[in-house]
This record gives C-alpha cells, sequence and structure tokens, in this order.
C-alpha cells in the first residue's frame, strides 16, 4: 500500500505485528494475542529495566497497561510488539490459534 500523500513511500508493513488483546495473569505475566494468531503467555519481570519500566516493578501498576498495538502504561513505558512477538515465539510457550493443544 502507498503512502497516499505521495504515492510512492509504503505506510504499511506487512511484516509488523500489532497485540489485539492482553490479559494480566499475575506478577509479570501477560497472556498476548497478536494479529497474525499468535497467542501465549509472556513473563516479563527480567525485562523491568531501565528508567522507564521501574515503575512497572510495582505489580499494581504493572496490570494497569493498556493495549494499542502493543502493551502501554499511562507512565509512556512500552514494548516494541515484535519484541514481545519474538520473545513469545522463542519462549515455546506461543501457539498459533487453531493450532491443537
Amino acid at each position: 500500500m502507498s503512502n497516499p500523500s505521495n504515492g510512492s513511500i509504503p505506510w504499511s508493513d506487512p511484516t509488523f505485528v500489532h497485540v489485539i488483546e492482553a490479559r494480566y495473569r499475575g506478577g509479570y505475566r501477560v497472556w498476548l494475542r497478536f494479529d497474525d494468531g499468535l497467542e501465549g503467555e509472556l513473563d516479563l519481570e527480567r525485562e523491568l529495566y531501565g528508567q522507564v519500566f521501574e515503575p512497572l516493578k510495582d505489580p499494581e501498576f504493572f496490570r494497569s497497561f493498556a493495549v494499542d498495538d502493543t502493551l502501554t502504561w499511562s507512565n509512556g513505558a512500552d514494548f516494541a510488539p515484535e519484541f514481545l512477538h519474538e520473545r513469545l515465539s522463542a519462549s515455546g510457550a506461543g501457539r498459533v490459534r487453531g493450532d491443537q493443544e
């Protein structure tokens, strides 16, 4: 698809993935579903380093995430959806919706 402003620059890359649903599972665990069908539970505790992620170490604040193509928090913290997708795929805990369990 071309950028409607100039007709030449793509503004949608089909390799990008987006979080379309997320559920808090306790601690720092979140169940995620991506728009390509991958879904599963991911523990993000080891990813909470750096100044912007420091407030997320409070489980009550961590669980206050919203979904806006990825996980986001009111302090501006977020994770790239590609990072979350890769982590879930690599963990072996993810499955594509419709796979046999």
